[in-house]
């Protein structure tokens, strides 16, 4: 009697092959068996025209804080992922002194945009070293399990305290320190090392975050100590992939391969196209994956759907939030008289007739940028044709594009939102990337689970990647069920190390499945909620059509709810 049998699936086992139609068997949280005459479980789950998938593995995600108050772990838990690595970007909470707690808050706040009032609630900073964040994070029981990386900016700070932080030159017995850090770290259990080099990435008092500015050296310093601690891979988050070639990281790539090629390192790093230059992610996906010498290489992380904005109300931005009127009431109202307020036509008509006090090329396109504003439906569409737009839309109703946004932000009782689509749709389509998602020198990413929650939610682009990619695209090539569960399985834990355990359906590897209603695969539109500590926001986004979520062997999610169980464990090291 096995302890569990998934019956009669169509099992996608992440290895690329085609759909079989068999059973797994599953005992002590692994998978004993696969084939169509198995014997009964004790727990039999009934999976007779469901897509059944190994679970997913995000290795994107800023779950730093959260994972030390929240064991669901949403909103990636609703979308399938079974596995999430975060310490990305270069910022996290570990190493980190008793004095410095309220600085890596701003710091994460800053880039990240997670509510730093939550953050000072929810975090109880039992910690100081990074072995000693890992012994934290791994006394909490949890309903899928976490993997985290290196900080660059934490451990900068930690050693170079203020000198560290403000970009400073290090000495050498500062390498030498932030060396040790590292190669501690690695050994304790982390998958990787992480740093920032975009002028994107500020804390909350406007500062860039620490390691932005390091030099080749430096670099290549921390990353020999991830090599001497037993490998692992360095992710960092460049200029180069999120603007092009020029400017202050234009050379980011050399030292990227550099350490690849002589640690036998994966290097990876953030790749989207950039409106300025729709095809200039061609040359540097091409340099990045040009062979090297020995086992390391340099991949690029792809997002699955664009890297999206949303403008309403309750988010960070929208193309009003700077008009004076706007302004004066919405910091002497609460949400709900803010709304009642604007939806009197005198009102609406004053904030119209205003100009907005944004600045800046970025602010100039959220208060005008009408042309890739797409009011988001409750059936989300994340790749909209250039006739869905808040100007195309106007000028069909004869109507000025500013009133027409203001409308859409003020339906549904003040929650309409608008997509703005900041990286990754320049030609208003998404054929580049899937380009880019098949290509050698590239793999899935970016799902940003636990970041930005008051602006983006595309954590839920792992349901995404099923729905939309392999079943309902209309203007492009689509993918097949066994390349996008491959791209969100093997291809992942491999790159990270955990292929060993994790990322296909074999007898052996622990048993984290999906068992899924293809058909009724899909996303809800996002919502603010006011969850977090504190009662801070953060945009959520429900899936549909997920029986069952199950990892090392227990269903912890069945039919869209938690069922209680929480399995989910801290992954130390490479498998």
């Amino acid at each position: 009697m096995h302890d569990m049998v998934i019956r009669s699936g169509n099992v996608v086992d992440g290895t690329g092959t085609k759909v079989q139609k068999i059973d797994i068997a599953i005992d002590d949280g692994r998978i004993t068996e696969l084939g169509t005459d198995i014997g009964p479980g004790l727990r039999e789950v009934d999976a007779d025209d469901c897509l059944v998938t190994p679970g997913f593995v995000d290795v994107h995600t800023h779950y730093d804080g959260q994972a030390t108050w929240d064991p669901e772990m949403s909103p990636s838990s609703f979308h399938g992922v079974t596995t999430t690595v975060f310490g990305n970007c270069g910022v996290g909470f570990a190493p980190a002194k008793p004095d410095s707690h309220d600085w890596l808050i701003q710091l994460m706040e800053g880039v990240e945009d997670i509510p730093g009032a939550a953050l000072a609630e929810g975090i109880e900073w039992n910690w100081e070293t990074f072995p000693e964040y890992l012994e934290a994070l791994e006394k909490m029981p949890r309903v899928m399990d976490i993997a985290t990386q290196v900080p660059h900016g934490s451990v900068r700070a930690y050693v170079m305290g203020e000198r560290g932080a403000r970009n400073e030159e290090p000495t050498a017995d500062d390498l030498i320190a932030m060396a040790q850090i590292v190669q501690e770290g690695i050994e304790a259990g982390a998958l990787g090392f992480t740093s920032s080099r975009t002028m994107l990435h500020r804390a909350l008092d406007g500062e860039p975050v620490p390691g932005t500015f390091a030099g080749a050296e430096e670099i290549i310093a921390l990353g020999k100590a991830v090599a001497e601690a037993g490998g692992g891979v360095v992710e960092v988050a460049s200029d180069i992939g999120l603007g092009g070639l020029e400017g202050n990281f234009s050379t980011d790539i050399e030292w990227m391969r550099e350490l690849a090629g002589s640690y036998g390192l994966t290097v990876t790093y953030a790749l989207t196209q950039a409106d300025r230059d729709p095809q200039q992610w061609r040359d540097l996906l091409e340099m990045s994956s040009a062979p090297l010498d020995g086992s390391g290489r340099v991949m690029a992380q792809i997002a699955g759907r664009p890297a999206g904005l949303l403008f309403g109300l309750e988010t960070s931005l929208h193309p009003f939030k700077m008009h004076p009127t706007y302004v004066q009431l919405a910091e002497s109202l609460s949400r709900a008289e803010l709304v009642t307020e604007m939806s009197k036509e005198s009102v609406k008509q004053k904030i119209l007739s205003e100009s907005t006090g944004y600045t800046g090329r970025f602010n100039h396109d959220v208060a005008h940028g009408f042309h890739k504003m797409y009011p988001l439906s409750e059936q989300p569409n994340y790749e909209p044709t250039p006739e869905d737009s808040v100007e195309a839309l106007a000028k069909q109703a004869d109507c000025d594009p500013y009133e027409y946004a203001y409308d859409v932000l003020m339906s549904n009782s003040g929650k309409g939102l608008m997509f703005f689509p900041l990286t990754d749709f320049s030609e208003h389509t998404l054929n580049p990337t899937y380009e880019r998602l098949n290509h050698h020198g590239a793999f899935w990413s970016l799902s940003d689970g636990g970041a930005h929650c008051r602006l983006i939610c595309d954590a839920s682009t792992p349901t995404y990647m099923l729905s939309h990619w392999t079943r309902d695209r209309s203007n492009g090539p689509k993918m097949k069920i066994e390349e996008a569960v491959k791209l969100m399985t093997h291809d992942t834990a491999e790159i990270y190390g955990l292929l060993g355990d994790r990322g296909t359906l074999e007898v052996g590897k622990r048993a984290d499945l999906n068992v899924l209603d293809y058909d009724a695969l899909g996303i809800s539109a996002p919502e603010m909620v006011y969850d977090l500590p504190t009662g801070a926001p953060r945009l959520m986004q429900e899936s549909f059509g997920y029986k069952a979520t199950i990892v090392a062997g227990e269903i912890v999610r069945e039919n869209g709810e938690f069922t209680g169980a929480r399995p989910g464990r801290l992954v130390r090291g490479r498998r």
